[in-house]
């Protein structure tokens, strides 16, 4: 019997080019709050939890972070991260990778470790419609990356168990939390992992981006 795979896409630099621009958001909310952190720091936690984001940002700093002043850091990256949002784009083949899947009948959604308040720039700068494809963000499970909440969370929206999953992602986060769930973690190198750290944290095959997998789709359980 064919097991027929569902896809699992992480957002932010898997299927749009955000990543340096939520960075930048971070860099800008925390310099507002006389946190010093250097850019590189901050882009190695993007895709990750809030909350773990904090605990190591703690472990760094070793500054004590009330409850206050993690709440004003991320509405502070928030409010950042709106006024750059003009500058997003859906990554090189995004766009034609989900519809691809779409027109072959295979079943995909989006789970991203971003606040729909953010996530919701990224969404329409896709062209995707929450209303037609599932759409799980932080706000609706109780851990984000790397636990594996957000995966199977929206695989369990398509109606299909986690071990048919392909997850794809940029991030190590992506693929630790594929791995915990027992799904199969494709990584991409648009978001600035590099392929070793990739396949290190578990990924099965590795792309240069949504293009790139989508010219490989058969390797990863597509069927043309």
């Amino acid at each position: 019997m064919r097991i027929e795979p569902v896809f699992l896409f992480d957002l932010d630099g898997t299927l749009v080019d955000s990543v340096y621009q939520h960075v930048l958001a971070w860099k800008e909310a925390l310099d507002a709050e006389g946190i010093d952190l250097s850019v590189w720091r901050i882009h190695r936690k993007i895709g990750m939890s809030g909350g773990l984001f904090t605990n190591q940002l703690l472990r760094e700093t070793g500054l004590d972070i009330s409850a206050e002043r993690v709440d004003r850091l991320r509405q502070g990256h928030a409010a950042a991260y709106r006024r750059l949002a003009g500058q997003v784009r859906p990554l090189p083949g995004a766009r034609e990778l989900l519809a691809w899947l779409t027109d072959n009948g295979i079943p995909w959604a989006i789970a991203t470790s971003g606040r729909m308040e953010t996530a919701a720039l990224n969404i329409e700068a896709l062209g995707v419609d929450p209303a037609k494809v599932p759409v799980v963000t932080r706000d609706q499970v109780k851990y984000a990356k790397p636990d594996p909440d957000l995966f199977v969370a929206a695989a369990g929206r398509l109606g299909a168990p986690i071990e048919t999953a392909v997850v794809v992602g940029d991030a190590i986060w992506d693929m630790l939390a594929a791995t915990r769930c027992r799904a199969l973690g494709v990584g991409l190198l648009s978001g600035g992992y590099g392929p070793d750290e990739l396949r290190q944290a578990g990924a099965f095959r590795v792309y240069d981006d949504p293009a790139d997998l989508l010219k490989h789709i058969d390797e990863v359980g597509g069927r043309r």
